[in-house]
C-alpha cells in the first residue's frame, strides 16, 4: 500500500471536535504518520464502572476515533466516512487513565477501509483490548 496522509494532526482533530459539536477537544493525537495513527482520551469519570476499571463503552469510543483520526488523515474532510464493522475483543481490565489507542490501516480501498486498533490505559503496557473495524468510505 503506498500511502500519504493529506491532513496533519491539528487538522484532523478540528475536524472531529467540530463534527461532533462539542467546543474543546475530547481526542488528542500523538502520533501520525501514513498507515498508523496513535491517539489517546483523556480519563474523566464517566469512564469508570463499578470496579473502578474502564468501561466498554469508553474503549470502544476511543477504538472508533481512532479509526476515525486515521481515515480522515488519509482521505481529507470527507466527514461522512462512517463506521461499518466494529469488534472489540476484551483482554485485561483497564483502570483509571487515560486510554491510549495505536490504530494501523490494513487496508485502504475505494469504498472501505480496515483497520486494526490495540487499546492500553495510562503507562500500563499491558493490552486492555484490541478491535478490528472497517469504514464504508464515501464517493470522492
Amino acid at each position: 500500500m503506498d500511502l500519504k496522509l493529506v491532513l496533519e494532526a491539528p487538522e484532523v482533530v478540528r475536524l472531529i471536535t467540530a463534527g461532533f459539536q462539542s467546543e474543546t477537544p475530547f481526542l488528542h493525537i500523538d502520533e501520525l504518520r501514513p498507515g498508523f495513527a496513535r491517539v489517546h482520551m483523556p480519563f474523566r469519570k464517566w469512564m469508570l464502572r463499578p470496579g473502578g476499571v474502564i468501561c466498554g463503552p469508553a474503549l470502544f469510543t476511543t477504538a472508533d476515533l481512532a479509526m476515525y483520526a486515521l481515515v480522515l488523515s488519509h482521505l481529507g474532510p470527507r466527514m461522512m466516512a462512517v463506521t461499518s464493522s466494529l469488534n472489540l475483543n476484551f483482554l485485561n481490565k483497564g483502570l483509571a487513565a487515560d486510554v491510549h489507542a495505536e490504530a494501523s490501516l490494513l487496508k485502504l480501498g475505494r469504498k472501505l477501509a480496515v483497520m486494526e486498533v490495540r487499546l492500553r490505559c495510562g503507562d500500563d503496557p499491558t493490552l486492555v483490548a484490541q478491535a478490528t473495524g472497517s469504514y464504508s468510505l464515501p464517493s470522492a
